[in-house]
C-alpha cells in the first residue's frame, strides 16, 4: 500500500509542510500536558479515519509511558473510568472540534465550560490549535491515502 502523493517529495509542498509540522512541535512546548496532547491527537485521529495519525498518536503516547488500556480505550473514552475529568473535557472539545459539520454548531456552550474549568486559557489555546491542525493533517494523509503502520515514535519530532 503506497500513499497517493509523497509531499515531502514537493518541493514547494514540502516548504509549506516545514510550518505545519514546526507548529506541531510548538505546540508539544505548551503548558498542556503531554499526556493530554497524545490523547487528543489520537482522538480527533481516530474520528477522521487517518490510520497514518492514529499509529503515530499511539505510538508516541506508548512512548511517553501511555498504558496500553487507556489506549485502547480512548475510541470509547465516556464509557471507560480510567480517565480524569479534565481529560474527558478535553476529549469533548476534540471531537466537537473535529465533528463540526455533524451538529452545525459547532463546540457548544457546556463543553468549552467544563474545558475551561480544567484548563486555563493558554490550555485551552493550546487545545484549540492542537484539534485544528490535527483535523489538518488527518486530512491531507486522509485524501493522499497515506497508510498507517509504519510510523516509528519521534520519526517527526
Amino acid at each position: 500500500m503506497d500513499a497517493r502523493l509523497n509531499y515531502f517529495a514537493v518541493p514547494s509542498a514540502g516548504k509549506a509542510l516545514k510550518y505545519l509540522m514546526s507548529a506541531g512541535r510548538e505546540l508539544k512546548e505548551l503548558p498542556l500536558p503531554a499526556t493530554t496532547q497524545e490523547l487528543v491527537a489520537l482522538r480527533v485521529s481516530q474520528i477522521n479515519g487517518c490510520a497514518a495519525c492514529v499509529d503515530m498518536h499511539t505510538k508516541e503516547a506508548a512512548a511517553a509511558g501511555e498504558s496500553t488500556v487507556r489506549l485502547n480505550l480512548v475510541a470509547a473514552w465516556r464509557e471507560a473510568t480510567v480517565f480524569t475529568e479534565a481529560e474527558r473535557a478535553a476529549l469533548a472539545l476534540a471531537e466537537q472540534g473535529t465533528r463540526v459539520a455533524d451538529a452545525a454548531t459547532g463546540v457548544s456552550d457546556d463543553v468549552w465550560a467544563l474545558a475551561a474549568k480544567h484548563y486555563d486559557e493558554e490550555q485551552l489555546t493550546a487545545l484549540v490549535l492542537l484539534v485544528s491542525i490535527m483535523n489538518a493533517g488527518n486530512r491531507m494523509n486522509i485524501i493522499s491515502q497515506h497508510p498507517g503502520g509504519d510510523y516509528q515514535a519521534g520519526q517527526f519530532h
